[in-house]
């Protein structure tokens, strides 16, 4: 049998495919909608009503401002932009010089972090339970008035797992600090609403919803002190310089109604889904760890090991073999293929080294 006979990819929290009407938005508006949104002409003014249209659509779906919201290249853009441009504004006009971030967070986190570091930034890592959970009374302790912003993310893209983001916040706001979470895994999936998770800046990327790659946003919290990562026009409200992409910010709203629209019915389908794949597993395969509980997890997302001590494989061939039969699975986050580290998420969970390859 052919590959192509019976395909199944399983891969949605690295990538979702477009869905046809988001792509029917893109083409539409790439034909006719080619005005640049900062021009004053009529060609510029009708791009720039698509803009703030999508901008609306976006900030409503997360109880924000229109004027909050800030188009990036996607989640990675916005995870660098909330990290290095809070650090630096903070240390220049508040002299405050530490950040804290979680050890489970995205690379997009991590490194940015790594790099203030080596701007002279003091970076502290959180650590997680054996469920992948944060130790909250771990921040209070390390929260200090130096500390410029704590950094976690509301859902882990490998495991699933959900951060306690209500209490956390309220912990950063005692102490008069910056709160930034990645919600890359949970927008569009369950609801998110800056005010009642209390998150100052907000990462959200298109193509985890059937949007297009290549775009996202950053949520900035009116009053919060943040610097400009890109320098060179004056667009986003002097946030973010370049040329917006019209077509695929209004493909982007597309996706965020649609899955706005039916994200409680999609929830408990999923749910449904999950509970019966680690049914089927548990049945068939011996020895396998499930590395988040679903109370503690959205349901997307189905994170599993073998035992090491009884299975001895490298996670590329058996990926690769899964392939060759027509199965698409991740390791871990796309952002690493090609790497045979062990899952630092994993790792922070206190799994065997073997055991996370």
């Amino acid at each position: 049998m052919k590959k192509e006979d019976y395909p199944i990819y399983l891969d949605y929290s690295a990538t979702t495919p477009i869905d046809p009407s988001v792509s029917s938005v893109i083409e539409s508006h790439y034909r006719n909608t080619y005005g640049n949104a900062s021009s004053i002409h009529s060609y510029g003014r009708i791009a720039k009503v698509i803009l703030e249209e999508s901008r609306e659509i976006i900030a409503g779906s997360i109880g924000a401002e229109p004027s909050e919201i800030f188009f990036t290249a996607g989640g990675t853009e916005s995870d660098n932009h909330a990290l290095i441009g809070t650090a630096f504004a903070q240390r220049r006009k508040y002299g405050k010089d530490h950040i804290i971030v979680s050890s489970v967070e995205h690379h997009a986190v991590l490194d940015s972090a790594k790099y203030l570091m080596s701007h002279g930034f003091r970076v502290t890592h959180i650590t997680v339970d054996e469920h992948g959970i944060i130790y909250t009374a771990n921040i209070e302790e390390q929260i200090n008035d130096k500390t410029a912003l704590v950094s976690v993310m509301h859902a882990n893209n490998e495991t699933g797992v959900l951060q306690p983001i209500r209490e956390i916040a309220k912990l950063v706001k005692k102490n008069r600090t910056v709160f930034h979470s990645d919600t890359v895994q949970t927008i569009g999936k369950i609801p998110v609403k800056v005010d009642e998770l209390g998150m100052d800046l907000l990462a959200i990327s298109a193509h985890k919803i059937y949007g297009p790659k290549g775009i996202g946003a950053i949520y900035i919290r009116k009053g919060t002190d943040i610097d400009a990562l890109l320098h060179g026009g004056s667009q986003e409200r002097n946030n973010r310089a370049g040329t917006e992409n019209i077509p695929l910010i209004a493909g982007f709203a597309k996706a965020i109604e649609l899955a706005q629209r039916g994200q409680e019915e999609l929830f408990h389908h999923v749910e449904k889904l999950r509970s019966l794949l680690k049914e089927i597993i548990q049945n068939t395969v011996r020895d396998v760890i499930f590395n988040s509980t679903e109370e503690h997890s959205i349901p997307h997302i189905l994170n599993v090991s073998l035992d090491s001590s009884t299975y001895i494989i490298e996670s590329e061939s058996l990926l690769l073999n899964m392939d060759l039969k027509g199965v698409a699975v991740s390791s871990g986050s796309a952002c690493t293929s090609g790497s045979v580290q062990p899952s630092h998420v994993l790792l922070a969970m206190g799994r065997d080294p073997k055991t996370t390859q």
